[in-house]
């Protein structure tokens, strides 16, 4: 067992001043920790974008409609969007999964050769959340299991860290209700204004977090967290369950996907000794949900975008925390007593 003792002698013994790195060292050391290794790798990599709609969007809780969520998944697919480009210039392997759309695809298979699409829509968006539950337990096993396949295939393609992306109009919403309920959120911290909702907009989605968390609350776990969540979201839940489970390194992106992380620590215990907070988003709630997971972020740039992008920006810096691991030299290497270092 390699223990962070360890990890912190290996890096005090190279060509450096201790701790002169900083935050690189810290990563690297979450990395070695993860892979159990003192030559860590960030490659093969892949990001899993999980798409689907919220039925929730229907009582006015986005400043968006729910066709952008199909219109996206082209974008994303064409090669346009700010996850593809990433993707792509980072070299993560990238994959969308349909695993809730409402509206229809314009012609998938027409998509960037870069980028793999799969087709696993569960239902055409959840239902409204406001109203009724969002998805049966049967449809949240159908999601997980579609996370579940997602992260067997990466370890089938022998990718080493895997990251999971949602885009799915309306699920900072369901988001919120997560926070509350897995993390004890306060509301205030829980809901923030998503793509851009303005304050009429911002009270009024409190108001149905707030209703749907009281009804969530006398259900049991799976039954509460069916009831407000998106199948993007059990889908991201069931990819970080497996993963872990494989020993696979996984990125977080921001609110949405911690919220997923939430679910899986909650159902599978230990699934967060696997994680790494990319960064730290916009939202009000994302650096408690974080905490409770006993995770730092890395990037605090006030992202608020999705899509996996601030994931997609901690790659490079994977590789050069990974590179720093295995390929510097040491002051044994050079002959320099320990002594004459400390």
């Amino acid at each position: 067992m390699l223990s962070p003792t360890d990890i912190q002698t290996h890096l005090d013994q190279l060509t450096k001043p201790p701790g002169s790195l900083a935050r690189l060292e810290n990563l690297a050391t979450r990395l070695a920790e993860i892979q159990q290794t003192l030559s860590p790798v960030a490659q093969p990599r892949r990001m899993v974008l999980f798409a689907g709609d919220h039925g929730v969007v229907a009582s006015g809780v986005s400043a968006w409609p729910s066709a952008v969520t199909a219109l996206m998944v082209g974008n994303i697919l064409g090669g346009g969007a700010a996850s593809s480009v990433l993707a792509k210039q980072s070299n993560t392997d990238l994959v969308l999964v349909n695993v809730g759309v409402k509206g229809e695809l314009n012609g998938p298979v027409t998509h960037n050769s870069d980028i793999t699409y799969v087709e696993s829509c569960v239902r055409k968006g959840t239902r409204d959340l406001s109203l009724e539950s969002a998805m049966t337990v049967a449809e949240f096993d159908q999601a997980w299991q579609v996370g579940e396949r997602e992260a067997e295939r990466a370890v089938k393609d022998g990718i080493k860290v895997i990251s999971c992306g949602e885009m799915g109009i309306g699920n900072t919403t369901s988001a919120a209700c997560l926070s509350m309920l897995l993390a004890d959120l306060p509301l205030e911290y829980s809901v923030g204004r998503g793509a851009g909702a303005d304050d009429e907009m911002l009270a009024h989605k409190r108001t149905i977090v707030a209703e749907a968390v009281d009804r969530a609350k006398i259900l049991s776990d799976k039954e509460s967290i069916a009831s407000v969540a998106g199948y993007e979201i059990i889908a991201m839940a069931g990819l970080m369950a497996h993963a872990a489970q494989q020993g696979l390194t996984i990125v977080l992106d921001g609110y949405v996907t911690t919220a997923a992380a939430l679910i899986a620590e909650r159902l599978h215990p230990g699934t967060s000794q696997h994680l790494i907070a990319a960064h730290l988003s916009a939202e009000p709630g994302h650096r408690l949900t974080l905490n409770h997971l006993g995770l730092q972020p890395f990037l605090e740039w006030d992202m608020r975008l999705g899509e996996g992008s601030g994931a997609l920006l901690l790659m490079p810096m994977l590789d050069a925390a990974a590179a720093l691991m295995s390929q510097m030299a040491t002051f044994a290497d050079l002959g320099i007593p320990k002594e004459a270092t400390s």
